[in-house]
C-alpha cells in the first residue's frame, strides 16, 4: 500500500487521479482538504498527524464521512521525500495479518500485536486491518 506524502498546499497540484491514500505533513484547510478528494476520486483515506486532527471542522470531518473517506491519525516516520513521494506499508505487513487470521486471532488481537511490533499507528493498523478482508 502506498500512501502519497504531500509535504505543501503547492504540491496538491501534483496529485493524480490514481491516488489511494494521501499523508499530509501540512495543516490542511477546508479547501486543501475538498480540492484533495475532488482531484482524487479514488481516495480511500487521508492521513493526517495527530498534531494536525485536532484543527480539522466539523464540516470538513462530516464532508469526509459522508463520501466513505476516513481520516487517519498517524505519522509517515522515516519517510524522507527527497527520496520517494510514497511512504510504503511493506508487504511484510499484511503477510502478518495473513497468517495471525490463519491462526484465529480477532482483529483487536492483531491491532495489539501488532502495535508492539510494528510501532505503526493504531488508526492506520486499523485501516488496513478493516479493508483486509
Amino acid at each position: 500500500m502506498k500512501i502519497r506524502v504531500v509535504s505543501s498546499k503547492e504540491e496538491i497540484n501534483d496529485l493524480t487521479d490514481k491516488e489511494e491514500m494521501v499523508h499530509l505533513a501540512f495543516r490542511p484547510s477546508n479547501t486543501d482538504i475538498l480540492t484533495i478528494v475532488t482531484k482524487c476520486p479514488e481516495e480511500k483515506a487521508l492521513h493526517i498527524p495527530p498534531s494536525y486532527m485536532k484543527s480539522i471542522s466539523r464540516s470538513t470531518r462530516m464532508f469526509l464521512e459522508m463520501r466513505g473517506i476516513p481520516l487517519i491519525e498517524g505519522d509517515v516516520w522515516g519517510h524522507r521525500k527527497d527520496i520517494n513521494e510514497y511512504s510504503e506499508v511493506s508487504e511484510s505487513i499484511f503477510e502478518r495479518i495473513d497468517q495471525y487470521r490463519k491462526e484465529g486471532l480477532s482483529d483487536e488481537e492483531i491491532e495489539a500485536k501488532m502495535d508492539r511490533e510494528m510501532h505503526m499507528g493504531p488508526d492506520l493498523l486499523r485501516f488496513i486491518l478493516k479493508n483486509r478482508k
